[in-house]
């Protein structure tokens, strides 16, 4: 095997870490293939006869690029109004084709995904490289350009906003469908009790309906406010689709086979802790849901 072809083999191995760790940083499916993809570039344009360890190079690389990324997008976020919803990863509950298997073995919870959306890029960073695939503090100080020790409190403050906010979910996936269940058989029922019965009281629900569609975009906070709003959209309970949103108890919405809708569910302890919906007709359309349009 010559050169080129060995490197482009190596860099195939990795190709899966590197898209989990992009996804991680910027919870876009689009905009982490990019980062992916301009690691592959740099690695071409870099000299890695002494690099020792291809993977940790490739994993602080993917770093640099997507802090990059992060930081540009963060100005042009000043510009934005509402709610932002990070991509979902979308799987059906058997059937999973081998590149939804990847996908879904890369993906987080979106309730952690909408945490991380509110760190700063460099706290971002920090809490991802380490915490989440254990690079040194040494290692991202030199993607930072700061001091480890600087590196290590960016850390800290991004893991007690993650341990605040971010609910851990019910591991076992059957508890959570029952509970996910509950709440759609009570939607289409109009049982206000029956909603109230497995929400969790602090429930938040949150919205994502797109650039110019207010109505769309929300955050509701408590049981009573979120299964008012359940029951108000009850006649869409019958287009339900169970699905694996990001590993976790979630549904796909196709009313006549167009999708509208994604929501992922945090269940805990048999409530449902928090519910994450999106609704933008615009970035619904460039996600793949070709196997959601046939509608029932």
């Amino acid at each position: 095997m010559d050169e080129v072809n060995l490197l482009t083999a190596q860099f195939e191995s990795h190709r899966g870490h590197l898209r989990a760790v992009a996804y991680r940083m910027l919870g876009s499916l689009s905009a982490s293939e990019d980062a992916v993809q301009e690691t592959w570039l740099r690695l071409n344009r870099a000299d890695v006869g002494d690099v020792q360890n291809l993977a940790g190079w490739l994993t602080t690389v993917v770093g640099r690029v997507c802090l990059n990324m992060l930081r540009t997008r963060e100005s042009q976020r000043e510009q934005q109004f509402g709610v932002h919803m990070p991509d979902p990863v979308v799987g059906r509950l058997d059937g999973i084709d081998p590149e939804q298997e990847l996908l879904l073995a890369d993906a987080v919870g979106l309730a952690l995904l909408v945490v991380l959306d509110t760190l700063s890029p460099a706290e971002r960073l920090a809490f991802v490289l380490h915490d989440m695939f254990g690079v040194p503090f040494d290692e991202i100080a030199a993607v930072m350009q700061r001091e480890p020790a600087a590196v290590r409190q960016l850390a800290s403050r991004a893991r007690r906003r993650v341990q605040q906010h971010a609910p851990l979910p019910d591991p076992d996936l059957a508890r959570q469908r029952i509970a996910v269940d509950a709440f759609f058989a009570a939607s289409r029922a109009g049982d206000f009790a029956a909603l109230i019965s497995v929400l969790d009281p602090d429930i938040v629900l949150r919205s994502d309906g797109g650039q110019g569609r207010p109505i769309a975009s929300m955050v509701l906070n408590g049981s009573s406010t979120v299964a008012g709003q359940a029951i108000t959209f009850g006649r869409l309970a019958p287009f339900v689709q169970p699905a694996l949103v990001n590993g976790a108890a979630g549904a796909v919405v196709a009313p006549r086979g167009d999708v509208i809708s994604i929501m992922a569910f945090i269940v805990r302890d048999q409530k449902i802790v928090s519910i994450d919906v999106l609704a933008d007709p615009a970035r619904l359309r460039r996600l793949d849901l070709s196997g959601w349009t046939a509608g029932q």
